[in-house]
């Protein structure tokens, strides 16, 4: 069997088991609190009904953690690995942003790696960009994503009209679920590598981050390596600064769940979600803010500020459901994922626009106009010594 093959089997049963152990979890705390409220008479049958509950629950657990493992034996003698079908496709980058960090280091397998990709493969810089122009913008995609989200029936993406303004885009795709600082250090090393073997010399670079990819590209510029000399223009889409309400909210819920006995298990669950996950509580970019910290610590904001590059002009593109960024709902909800606050929370100029929700950010005419207008003047000299 492959190994694909056999890391899909083994995280599909781990998670089906794992639903089983959750439900019999929350028995058994129901089961102990009815247990507390019995008579002595009644106990030896409770304790009876909770003996068997037990076997039968561990007989269940034991056969959906199995069952996925002898449908992946099955699978592998198909000759086609799970990464190359369309389901395995969709859903990989999915699983990954949610749990990546367990899945890199249990599954590697199934992991994405940080990556630039042409044409649904691994590209080669120095040979897969046959018209290179050495003004080079990068686009960083966001939480369970890939390079693909970027992608629309409606028009190309951004970085493919962008090539008639003498831009040369090339797409990341990396694994979302691993925290934002290994991301941005794994950020800084493929563009420094990429400039190292670019066919031509790089005069600019430019970083165009979708999301949690505005704090990934941050993040690598953070680090003090040849190529950020060369960054004109990071651009931050939907990004959530000062991070996602979302995050807060699912943290909060299952701080409180996990003290109460009945709905710990289910709030045990909540809590191992990615450390790329609970990075976006409050828009963490170094590895300081989460090392040798406790990341589940009731709201503890731990993030320290990172320095922008002096050299480099940053934009940012803000949206609200409503048109009014103002009105009632559009400041509680924002784009459906992040907050107008967080998004604008940004030195440079930027952009609001009403109306527009957080994955439209990834192809919408609005944002490609202003794009279009913020990464010319790479070509015009306005580059750093």
């Amino acid at each position: 069997m492959s190994a694909q093959w056999k890391d899909l089997g083994a995280l599909t049963g781990k998670a089906l088991g794992g639903m089983v152990r959750i439900t019999a979890d929350t028995h058994m705390a129901i089961a102990d609190r009815v247990d507390a409220a019995l008579p002595a008479v009644a106990k030896p049958y409770h304790r009876a009904h909770t003996v068997t509950a037990a076997a039968v629950y561990g007989v269940v657990e034991k056969a959906h953690v199995g069952a996925p493992k002898a449908v992946s034996r099955l699978g592998s003698r198909t000759g086609v690995e799970p990464g190359a079908t369309r389901w395995g496709r969709t859903l990989q980058p999915v699983v990954n942003g949610f749990h990546g960090d367990f899945i890199a280091e249990e599954h590697p397998e199934l992991a994405l790696t940080m990556s630039l990709r042409v044409a649904g493969r691994d590209a080669d810089p120095a040979v897969d960009y046959p018209d290179a122009t050495g003004h080079v913008v990068v686009f960083v995609h966001g939480l369970a994503e890939d390079e693909r989200a970027w992608s629309s029936k409606q028009r190309p993406t951004y970085g493919e009209r962008l090539i008639d303004d003498g831009l040369t885009p090339v797409f990341v795709r990396f694994n979302s679920g691993r925290h934002i600082s290994d991301n941005g250090r794994a950020l800084s090393d493929l563009i420094d590598d990429l400039v190292a073997r670019w066919p031509v010399p790089v005069e600019s670079v430019s970083l165009v981050g979708h999301s949690m990819g505005g704090l990934v590209s941050r993040s690598a510029c953070h680090h003090e390596t040849p190529w950020t000399s060369k960054v004109v223009t990071v651009v931050s889409l939907g990004t959530p600064h000062l991070g996602a309400p979302l995050e807060k909210a699912v943290h909060v819920i299952d701080w409180v769940m996990r003290r109460v006995p009945e709905s710990e298990p289910i709030g045990r669950v909540l809590a191992n979600r990615s450390a790329g996950v609970k990075d976006l509580r409050f828009g963490s970019l170094v590895e300081d803010d989460w090392r040798d910290q406790d990341v589940d610590e009731f709201l503890a904001n731990r993030c320290a500020e990172v320095p922008f590059l002096p050299h480099t002009t940053y934009y940012w593109i803000a949206s609200t459901l409503t048109r009014d960024p103002q009105h009632p709902m559009g400041r509680l909800v924002g784009d459906g994922m992040v907050r107008y606050p967080s998004a604008s929370a940004v030195q440079g100029e930027g952009l609001h626009l009403g109306g527009v929700g957080h994955l439209q950010l990834l192809n919408d005419e609005t944002v490609f106009e202003a794009l279009r207008g913020w990464l010319a003047p790479a070509q015009d000299g306005l580059v750093p010594d």
